[in-house]
């Protein structure tokens, strides 16, 4: 590198400790890439981050940066002290989409690295809290010139802006036991049908689409997603009793009865005389303790689908919220299924987008309005199986629910005598 070295006292110190520093993973860029470009980037990028440390403040700002046609996945940072800092004056963060359950192979990384070493810094976050992969630090100019790199052997940006942001989805069946749903499809089938929502901000606010295989939910979409795809079961947890006895053998009964047993949120698990374990699953809330310590005598039921939860955020105008079951459970066997899944996620961002307020989240716009009332305005029947016991869970409103179940039995008495009708004529 030609240019002097930026002195960086103070960010020295993060270097000390035992953990790792982000800061050892810029110098690495500054003093041992081949690339002079990358290191002059890599050197002002440390002097300005210096200079914010010693002076307090922050030197970026925004701007509008975007490649041809799209109108998000670009986070424009413009530096204010560019002049003392040239190399990194414009420092944008590309958004790109990663594939279904981050599955890559040894190439494609080594092929999107040696892209963005060609047109950025260098510096890239697998992933960010978005799931996007973070592709940070590019000049405007760079920016298309990445986009149709990558593009061109099957990239695409993810979103940015008030859109359909980046899916999640869980790496699922293809390396874990527990996983009741083809996660995989589900992702592309949502990613695929709001393709133009990604691209384009016209919403409100950011909507987020997370799926996890299975209660586990290791996407944490629960409390991180507006629409949470959550694979699930509803016949009986499937019980090897040999192994189930196995278990207990070797770890003795007082560690079943510490270390699963009693750790049943409802106690609908019994160990009985003869080590055998028993499991009232009408009690079960698939809190998915025992499947993960006993993985090889405990598994999933046969009868598999997905709940849906909508209104899963983070904290904004009215605090943490996690989504509520609006489907207790859906079949995905087949194509129409699927088709099913992706009417509802239509109708869930047609219904939030016409009635949200600016910067407002579906679950906020849900607690508004009220649940009885999106829950119409989707087109989905009120039903009390969407929650068993409603007064133990702190985020679900009970306003009008009893009214809402009766007309549900009301109306499915209905169904059944227009039924027995049309059998009988």
């Amino acid at each position: 590198m030609s240019k002097q070295k930026h002195d960086t006292p103070m960010l020295d110190e993060l270097e000390n400790g035992p953990w790792p520093s982000f800061i050892s993973g810029i110098k690495r860029l500054r003093d041992e890439h081949g690339d002079e470009r990358v290191n002059g980037i890599a050197n002002d990028l440390l002097g300005q981050l210096e200079h914010s440390y010693e002076t307090r403040k922050g030197y970026w700002k925004g701007g509008t940066v975007s490649v041809y046609g799209y109108g998000g996945g670009i986070i424009p940072r413009f530096s204010e002290v560019g002049k003392q800092f040239p190399e990194s004056k414009e420092f944008h963060t590309l958004r790109v989409q990663p594939p279904a359950g981050n599955h890559y192979s040894t190439d494609i990384l080594r092929q999107l690295a040696n892209s963005w070493e060609k047109w950025g810094s260098g510096l890239v976050t697998f992933h960010g809290q978005t799931g996007n992969i973070m592709f940070i630090g590019s000049t405007t100019e760079n920016t298309q010139h990445f986009f149709d790199e990558i593009n061109d052997y099957g990239f695409d940006l993810g979103g940015a802006g008030p859109c359909v942001r980046t899916a999640q989805s869980c790496v699922g069946a293809a390396r874990c036991e527990q996983s009741c749903a083809n996660e995989q499809k589900i992702h592309r089938a949502l990613v695929n049908n709001f393709t133009d929502d990604v691209h384009r901000p016209a919403l409100p606010y950011k909507f987020k689409f997370k799926i996890s295989g299975c209660p586990n939910d290791c996407m944490n979409s629960i409390e991180r997603a507006d629409f949470a795809v959550i694979g699930t079961w509803r016949d009986e947890i499937k019980i090897d009793h040999d192994e189930a006895k196995s278990f207990v053998e070797t770890k003795g009964r007082q560690y079943m009865i510490d270390n699963v047993i009693t750790r049943c949120p409802t106690q609908c698990m019994t160990l009985k005389d003869d080590d055998s374990l028993e499991i009232d699953d009408r009690n079960c809330v698939k809190c998915m303790h025992c499947l993960n310590v006993m993985t090889k005598a405990l598994s999933p039921g046969d009868d598999r689908g997905v709940s849906v939860l909508i209104g899963g955020k983070r904290t904004l105008k009215i605090g943490d919220l996690m989504g509520t079951v609006v489907v207790p459970f859906m079949k995905l066997d087949t194509d129409e299924d699927f088709e099913h899944l992706v009417e509802l996620s239509e109708n869930t961002i047609e219904f939030w987008a016409e009635n949200a307020l600016e910067h407002e989240r579906c679950g906020e716009m849900i607690e508004r309005i009220g649940l009885v009332n999106f829950l119409d305005g989707i087109g989905v029947d009120v039903d009390p199986n969407m929650i068993s016991h409603p007064r133990e869970s702190s985020y679900v409103r009970m306003d009008g629910w009893d009214d809402e179940a009766q007309k549900w039995f009301e109306r499915k008495q209905e169904e059944k005598r227009s039924t027995l009708t049309a059998q009988a004529g």
